[in-house]
């Protein structure tokens, strides 16, 4: 009955050189023992766009600034959730300022690894 089964299941989707394997001792599909929400998490988060991460001095008292600018469809609440966690990851202070998120230092790579997490494209831009 079961051979019969994954014969139709071959003949419905091509030629299967495994069909006459046994699979009692195989564990089962990892996708039937996923928990709905963990399925979910599991998936990349949707291409949220290009964001340009630049190192900046001048005007700043020679003092290096990361700025990230170039956010496209998110507002500002989220714009200074981010910077609240790019702050706690680089242990430097920061601010949302005209759009664009200011943190201080040259933490770039920090900045990079928060940005890929969130689904954004990070660039680096400028020197």
């Amino acid at each position: 009955m079961v051979i019969a089964q994954k014969t139709r299941m071959s003949e419905k989707f091509g030629q299967n050189p495994f069909v006459d394997f046994p699979s009692e001792h195989l564990p089962p599909g990892t996708e039937s023992t996923l928990p709905e929400g963990k399925a979910a998490q599991t998936t990349p988060r949707k291409n949220r766009g290009r964001v340009d991460i630049l190192r900046q001095k001048a005007g700043r008292g020679g003092k290096t600034v990361t700025v990230i600018k170039g956010f496209v469809g998110i507002g500002l609440p989220e714009k200074e959730q981010l910077a609240r966690a790019m702050q706690k990851a680089c242990g430097a202070g920061g601010t949302v300022k005209d759009g664009q998120i200011e943190i201080q230092g040259d933490k770039r790579e920090q900045v990079a690894r928060i940005l890929l997490e969130a689904g954004f494209r990070p660039v680096f831009a400028g020197g």
